[in-house]
């Protein structure tokens, strides 16, 4: 599926897009596996509160700052962009019950985006367990 960003670092929530693709795959059991072939792009699982979302993108920027003297900022200047990915990791996987993703009441799938804008892709893997 296809995302299109609009801020250089946002979380951008795709559970909505995730629910219908396991919809329309048919699958009632298995597993939905999550990810990005982008070294500056992530996918995380956590609550979409805005406060939490804005505390999140803070402490990725306090945890890796831009502009830090980063050896691969000589080339692309976007070297916070690929350490803060490391950092949160570039899939997940969710179990697939009776058709749907299960996610806890709180929980939200988001693609994180490190480096935008730009028009991003996240492989969405179903997989049936029956």
């Amino acid at each position: 599926m296809q995302v299109q960003t609009g801020k250089r670092i946002e979380l951008i929530d795709i559970t909505d897009r995730v629910r219908k693709h396991v919809s329309e795959s048919g699958i009632q059991n298995g597993i939905c596996v999550l990810s990005t072939k982008h070294t500056t792009t992530s996918i995380i699982v956590n609550e979409n509160e805005s406060g939490l979302v804005s505390d999140i993108l803070k402490l990725l920027e306090k945890l890796v700052p831009p502009h830090a003297g980063y050896a691969h900022d000589r080339i692309d200047n976007n070297a916070d962009s690929h350490l803060k990915a490391v950092l949160l990791g570039n899939s997940e996987t969710i179990p697939v019950i009776n058709g749907k993703p299960l996610l806890g009441t709180w929980q939200s799938i988001f693609l994180a985006e490190l480096d935008g804008p730009r028009t991003r892709e996240v492989t969405v893997t179903v997989i049936s367990s029956d």
